[in-house]
């Protein structure tokens, strides 16, 4: 009877611990099944930390924006720069005058060299002519009459045409006034090129301080004519006039 009693007790006991173990084993299990090992879980920021963040974009958000200042060049800049052909221009902001720059001074300085290297040779040949003429002219005088044999310069005699007898051409006194007008013609193109070129330097000077002194200057596009009848009030030293008078507004 005491055993019996003993065995019914146990089994009460083992149902009781099973009905307790039982949901929490079960609850385990389903924590596991459904939250995987590598899932972050992301937890909603509190009220104090939401008032931190909204305050920080609210500052950020006020920050005034700060206007960018207008370019305005400064006139002595602008002739320093303009020193070296084209800089004053480039700190105008004008490049589209900048082939006009290089192209004229590109001009002009073919034109220097040009009759310079022409002038030289002209210069050259008159002076070797000469110096060929008042030695042949010696050589005849002494030969008295008998044949001649003199080697004549070739800086004379390649500005000649082509099969010039060089010993009836050096004492010929028209040629030789042409290679001396050639000489002075070239010279003063090549003199007149290269003020010209200095001219053209300085209008580049002139004009990078006119663009920075007139660089904020406003163009209006109000063009306009008005035409009022006017009265002249006659006086002591005019009489009477009455006409129409036109004004010109730009």
């Amino acid at each position: 009877m005491r055993q019996a009693t003993i065995k019914t007790c146990s089994a009460i006991l083992t149902a009781l611990l099973w009905l307790f173990c039982f949901p929490a084993i079960g609850s385990a299990q389903e924590i596991v099944d459904v939250t995987p090992v590598d899932t972050v879980v992301v937890v909603a920021p509190d009220s104090l930390t939401q008032a931190v963040l909204q305050a920080a974009d609210s500052a950020f958000a006020s920050m005034p924006e700060v206007p960018k200042q207008a370019f305005k060049p400064n006139s002595t800049k602008s002739v320093l720069f303009a020193l070296v052909p084209g800089m004053g221009q480039i700190y105008n902001r004008k490049y589209w005058k900048l082939p006009l720059v290089y192209g004229g001074f590109m001009g002009f300085m073919y034109a220097v060299t040009w009759n310079n290297k022409m002038y030289q040779d002209y210069w050259q040949g008159y002076k070797s002519m000469m110096n060929d003429a008042d030695a042949y002219q010696k050589a005849l005088n002494a030969a008295n009459g008998e044949q001649v044999d003199f080697n004549f310069s070739n800086e004379w005699l390649d500005l000649m045409a082509a099969g010039t007898d060089p010993k009836q051409t050096v004492l010929n006194k028209t040629q030789q006034d042409r290679l001396k007008n050639n000489k002075n013609y070239y010279r003063r193109y090549r003199d007149l090129s290269i003020i010209l070129t200095v001219g053209f330097y300085a209008l580049t000077l002139i004009d990078a301080y006119v663009d920075a002194e007139l660089f904020n200057f406003d163009v209006s596009p109000d063009l306009s004519m008005r035409i009022e009848p006017a009265y002249s009030p006659q006086t002591r030293y005019s009489s009477r006039n009455i006409g129409f008078n036109c004004s010109i507004t730009f």
